[in-house]
């Protein structure tokens, strides 16, 4: 009688990515939300990466005790505050699923329909962005919202009819190019489109945000902007450049103008009014062109410096179950696996590892159906 062994293929790992920034009372809710989802699709395992962006407040104690709680739940806390998209850079080096779903941690991106997304991945698609039909953000986020589609367009060649939110889900493929990306200003929009052109949009519900408001400033949307667009274009030194070039056309036009109005009528004044006029305007021009062509210069000399995308003050959780150890820069598969000892190391981009201690307050609320 012949031995047989049965073949039997091990389910694909779905990897959530959660960057947390003053989320202790919605983050239990959503990761309860998440696996609850998951249990329904048990041809997949789980994998929850959270990763807290602001050791002050008492989210990295909620993330302890969530990744104590179970396996499959992995824990990041930064030194400071470095941005949603250092967060999900770093989640996406601690994931290792075959496909990975990056949602917000307030609740308005509900995992019930991640599995949505993960159909239109195992459907042929390199990426997948939801599409709210309704978004539930204020009117100035909404707006923010809207300008940004639009100079995705023009400066980042964003197809025009792709919808993008903080909520989607990419292959492995796209996640290791996504990773390879080590500059100090990570935008990962522009880090997809450069990787894939098969894209595609899931209608998805936005809810509204059950605690808390949301992070982003006036100020730190003006600077996403500025990163995105000055790091994965150059399209505004182009536009700068035709500008002074249209400006320069208009004014030797003006130029001739004024002489050949001068030659017909000697007795027409010269205007001191229009002239200052055109200096005030052309010399603000030229700043402005000066000064953006600064911004480059300056982030190139920040990246030449290895500034470091984030510093990782410490971690904590286990691998998802039946996934293999990995190695990740100077991370050790033994400490990887530790889930009763948070380790207390911080780990920048680059690799290199810093020691440092711990931060957070003690859990407060219990998970609850959202869905």
């Amino acid at each position: 009688m012949e031995n047989r062994t049965d073949n039997l293929e091990t389910p694909k790992l779905i990897s959530f990515i959660i960057p947390c920034y003053h989320s202790a009372k919605t983050l239990p809710f959503v990761v309860e939300e998440i696996e609850r989802t998951m249990q329904a699709l048990p041809q997949y395992r789980t994998q929850i990466v959270m990763v807290n962006d602001d050791p002050k407040d008492g989210t990295w104690s909620v993330i302890q005790q969530l990744c104590h709680e179970k396996t499959g739940r992995d824990g990041i806390c930064f030194a400071r505050n470095f941005g949603q998209h250092a967060a999900l850079m770093a989640g996406i080096r601690r994931a290792q699923g075959d496909i990975l779903v990056c949602l917000d941690d307030d609740g308005q991106t509900p995992a019930c329909e991640a599995p949505e997304l993960i159909a239109a991945i195992e459907n042929g698609a390199d990426a997948a962005y939801a599409k709210y039909e309704k978004k539930q953000h204020s009117g100035f986020r909404n707006f923010g919202s809207s300008v940004n589609e639009k100079m995705c367009e023009i400066l980042l060649g964003k197809p025009k009819e792709l919808y993008v939110s903080s909520y989607f889900a990419m292959r492995r493929f796209v996640a290791e190019e996504v990773k390879r990306y080590e500059n100090s200003y990570p935008y990962l929009l522009g880090l997809v489109l450069r990787s894939t052109t098969s894209i595609v949009n899931v209608p998805v519900h936005h809810r509204k945000r059950e605690s808390g408001t949301s992070g982003y400033t006036l100020r730190k949307l003006f600077g996403l902007w500025m990163n995105g667009f000055t790091a994965f274009s150059i399209e505004p030194l182009r536009i700068a450049t035709k500008m002074g070039a249209v400006f320069a056309f208009v004014s030797f036009i003006y130029g001739i103008y004024t002489i050949i109005k001068k030659i017909i009528n000697p007795a027409v004044p010269m205007g001191f009014s229009a002239m200052m006029t055109a200096i005030i305007f052309f010399g603000g021009m030229l700043m402005l062109m000066v000064g953006l062509a600064g911004e480059y210069i300056g982030r190139t000399y920040i990246s030449v410096n290895r500034a470091p995308q984030y510093v990782i003050r410490e971690t904590t959780g286990a691998q998802p179950d039946g996934a293999p150890a990995k190695r990740r820069g100077n991370e050790t598969d033994d400490a990887r696996a530790d889930s009763d000892s948070p380790r207390t190391d911080a780990a920048c981009a680059d690799g290199n590892v810093r020691q440092a201690g711990t931060c957070g307050e003690e859990l407060r609320k219990d998970p609850e159906d959202l869905c």
